[in-house]
């Protein structure tokens, strides 16, 4: 599945699943249920956002981007959970003008049947965007997942708390309800938006890393010692470089072959990391066994 068919079938399914949960809160006249559909609407936004960002990332290297355009879905995840955040503020506007109303949701039955529709379909989403995030590599696609998830555990929050409701009639449940899921959904858009900068500020890969220095150190006879690594995410990307030292009397054909060597065995195990090595010579003695080798 790729990416952009992925993100065209969250739009359309955010948009089903917020039509429903307005239903549910015209039956109610609840404003958590209110909160939870106007989390839809960023969700929708967002999954527009992505569409755009895997749509621009799918567009090979030119002359003006040498790295590619991937970078896009990083900024993507970002904006998104600037979006969300922005959610949580409208959510806290709407529950502190219900607060002290006196209103009592209706129909709380039926309204959470309805909702229980609409957040099986979230939930079935983002089990749909996280598969195929883990495939592609895609930010994201991951963030989009994380998001729907974090709006399933909201809204049953939101079911325990108007049941309570019904049973007690202590209206201000509803509201303190609503503020409970802004700041879960508050939470949820900082964590998106910290992994965002991170990625942005090309933070080191470190489960690549360690996949590098495996594959280097099968090789430790061939050459002295290796230093100044280096990584940086680029979308679903890694690129890494790294100085090796090798033995000052090979050749420039040696030393090309050993390094084009330890970049394709990388290759073949992390397909999406790109490695390239500096050779710096340096004096030592080799055996000639060992040199038959390289």
């Amino acid at each position: 599945m790729q990416k952009r068919q992925a993100a065209l079938i969250a739009i359309f399914g955010g948009i089903l699943v917020l039509l429903i949960k307005l239903s549910a809160y015209f039956i109610s006249n609840s404003i958590a249920l209110l909160s939870d559909a106007l989390e839809s609407v960023v969700n929708i936004a967002a999954s527009g956002l992505m569409l755009f960002s895997v749509w621009v990332s799918a567009k090979p290297a030119d002359d003006s981007h040498n790295y590619g355009h991937q970078k896009i879905e990083d900024i993507s995840c970002f904006l998104e959970g600037l979006l969300i955040i922005l959610a949580a503020g409208l959510i806290v506007f709407a529950a502190a003008g219900r607060l002290f109303s006196g209103v009592l949701p209706i129909e709380i039955d039926l309204a959470i049947g309805i909702s229980v529709v609409a957040t099986a379909l979230n939930a079935g989403l983002s089990w749909f965007l996280a598969r195929t995030a883990k495939k592609s590599g895609s930010a994201a696609l991951e963030g989009d997942s994380k998001h729907l998830m974090s709006d399933v555990v909201s809204t049953a929050g939101v079911w325990v708390g108007l049941f309570i409701v019904s049973l007690t009639g202590w209206e201000p449940i509803d509201a303190i309800l609503a503020f409970i899921v802004a700041a879960i959904i508050a939470k949820m858009g900082l964590e998106l938006v910290s992994k965002a900068s991170g990625l942005l500020m090309d933070k080191s890969c470190v489960v690549e890393e360690v996949k590098i220095r495996e594959v280097l150190m099968r090789h430790k006879f061939r050459f002295i010692d290796f230093h100044d690594m280096k990584t940086r995410r680029h979308g679903n990307l890694v690129f890494a470089e790294l100085h090796l030292s090798v033995d000052g009397s090979l050749s420039v054909n040696e030393a090309h072959d050993l390094t084009d060597h330890l970049e394709n065995e990388l290759k073949e195990e992390l397909p999406n990391a790109n490695l390239t090595i500096h050779v710096e010579p340096k004096k030592t003695t080799v055996s000639p066994e060992d040199k038959s080798l390289l």
